[in-house]
């Protein structure tokens, strides 16, 4: 358990958890069939018709609202993999996920995603 820290002459409570991933634009595609039923890095297995996706470095867990820029719908996701490894793309999504903004038929499209930490991502 993280050790309280003095700063400043205050006590703050040291965290494990690294800081919340800043809001960005991206662009998003999703995984094929393929992957269903194999193991993801996080150790889950992958379900395509579930609402998780793929980052690079966010921690698996977290939760993240993905909203297509073309037609405004989001769907929020947990991070249980790592990729897309595919220059130009930060964001692999399961196929429930992508299906739930209407990206299927794009393929690749650009989203905002909006970390939720705090009591937002356990709601």
């Amino acid at each position: 358990m993280p050790r309280p820290v003095l700063a400043f002459g205050l006590v703050l409570a040291a965290s494990a958890a690294c800081a919340c991933p800043s809001p960005s634009t991206v662009r998003a595609s999703y995984y094929g069939p393929g992957f269903n039923g194999r193991r993801t890095a996080s150790g889950r297995i992958f379900r395509q018709g579930e609402l998780t996706a793929a980052h690079r470095s966010w921690r698996f867990g977290t939760k993240v609202r993905v909203t297509n820029l073309r037609n405004g719908r989001d769907v929020v996701v947990t991070i249980t993999d790592r990729g897309p490894y595919v220059r130009g793309r930060s964001l692999d999504l399961s196929a429930g996920a992508a299906r739930a903004i209407g990206a299927t038929g794009a393929g690749v499209v650009s989203v905002r995603l909006d970390p939720l930490c705090g009591p937002a991502a356990h709601s």
